[in-house]
């Protein structure tokens, strides 16, 4: 640890970093203009505002930054750079705006499933949040790509919601978690499970450093970029771009290398710096050579 810096209280590293907010600035980013009180009024503009403007995205891992949870960092980059982020640095950003709003906001981390039956235990290492408001408590999360709710989720068994034209329900697994599921146009699936256990930012910090160090992570061996939209969800895996609506199969689009510049900019709303677009461009190409290496090999 750095000697210049004072370890944190038990009090201060159980709390979100609020003083250090620039909300303007926030609200800004976002384009929200409307009521700030704690309601669940509120709570539903500021999280369909949030996912509007913030899109998701791991471009700071491939291009050989460093993901950090702080809230300087956190301002930086998804507010003052305009970039997007994934789940830990979106969710603690959102709860950090949250608690200074007067909202009664936790951390808690759930196992992710991506269509895996419900039955099966995976590991911890996706931020998401509790919202009390108007006396019930609510699941948040602006951090899920572009399968997630864009609304709160009322935290009760077996109650389905609309948000728009999409679908969601929250029923308990086999194992007893809470369950989130998304309907598709080819039935329920099943997002991630969580159970009710407080975590913290301790904990978001070691998830996030395996989510963007571990060389097994989906957020270190591929290009994301993700927009969780009302009429359209967009998702690119490196060269690779899907566009999904309520009830349709996802089209699926193949860009070419010098095309990807363009499209992060034209559908996800990111423009990366000179020397990241460069970086990028080389991780593209190599990408692109491997994929035709399979196919002549018949892979």
């Amino acid at each position: 640890m750095n000697a210049s810096v004072s370890p944190l209280s038990p009090q201060e590293s159980a709390r979100w970093e609020t003083p250090l907010l620039d909300l303007e600035a926030y609200l800004a980013r976002i384009d929200y203009r409307g009521p700030l009180t704690p309601t669940l009024a509120t709570l539903r503009a500021l999280q369909r505002a949030h996912l509007q403007a913030v899109p998701f995205e791991n471009l700071e891992i491939v291009t050989g930054g460093e993901i950090r949870l702080d809230l300087e960092s956190l301002q930086d980059k998804l507010v003052r750079r305009r970039r997007g982020g994934y789940c830990h640095e979106q969710n603690t950003l959102f709860a950090t705006v949250l608690d200074r709003l007067g909202f009664a906001v936790a951390g808690r981390s759930a196992r992710m499933l991506m269509g895996v039956d419900a039955g099966r235990i995976t590991a911890i290492g996706h931020t998401i949040l509790d919202v009390t408001v108007e006396g019930r408590q609510w699941l948040v999360d602006v951090g899920v790509g572009n399968v997630g709710p864009r609304e709160p989720v009322p935290l009760e068994e077996g109650v389905e919601v609309r948000h728009g034209r999409w679908e969601y329900r929250l029923e308990r697994s086999p194992l007893g978690y809470w369950l989130l599921r998304h309907r598709r146009h080819d039935g329920w699936f099943n997002l991630y499970q969580f159970g009710d256990e407080r975590h913290f930012r301790a904990d978001f910090e070691e998830h996030n450093y395996l989510a963007s160090h571990h060389p097994g992570s989906p957020f270190v061996r591929r290009i994301v970029a993700q927009r969780n939209g009302d009429a359209e969800r967009l998702a690119l895996t490196d060269l690779e771009l899907k566009t999904f609506r309520p009830g349709e199969a996802p089209e699926l689009r193949r860009i070419g290398v010098e095309a990807l510049p363009g499209v992060l900019r034209e559908r996800f709303g990111l423009v990366l710096s000179p020397e990241q677009e460069a970086i990028l461009l080389r991780r593209a190409e190599s990408l692109a050579g491997a994929s035709s290496e399979g196919e002549q090999l018949g892979t």
